[in-house]
């Protein structure tokens, strides 16, 4: 794929640029792309009905990598693509892009783990949310 859009992605999520996500070189500060990322994976983990975790479960974040592609600039709104790219054993590798005045200006990748809210060691992710999860692959 040469030129990622949000049509390539299952699930979209919109954020409004804050003027406080600017930094004092006028641009959204590379941190606050995390927080746009955040928002995406969020939705694609915790907001599927039902819910994704089993009871005493929840996902933690393992990895985290961004291309920061363009700047973003206030005002606007960014546009999150969530895709998962991998389902592993107790393991769910995305792929999202933020899109800001419709051009790709970051691309990240992560790994999120299924873990044991008690013990907090990784837990088999179940066949069902395998499945529902593969059905949110990237399209086109």
């Amino acid at each position: 794929m040469t030129k990622r859009t949000p049509a390539h992605y299952p699930i979209l999520t919109t954020d409004t640029i804050r003027y406080g996500d600017t930094d004092c070189q006028g641009h959204v500060n590379n941190a606050v792309f995390s927080t746009f990322i955040e928002t995406g994976r969020s939705e694609i983990l915790y907001r599927q009905q039902p819910p994704l975790c089993p009871e005493g479960t929840q996902f933690v974040i393992a990895r985290l990598e961004i291309d920061y592609l363009r700047e973003i600039l206030w005002p606007g709104e960014i546009v999150c693509g969530t895709a998962v790219a991998k389902v592993g054993n107790s393991s769910v590798r995305l792929v999202q892009s933020l899109f800001c005045n419709g051009e790709e200006a970051a691309y990240a990748e992560s790994v999120i783990v299924l873990t044991d809210k008690t013990s907090r060691q990784s837990c088999t992710i179940s066949d069902e949310a395998r499945e529902r999860l593969l059905a949110l692959g990237l399209r086109g």
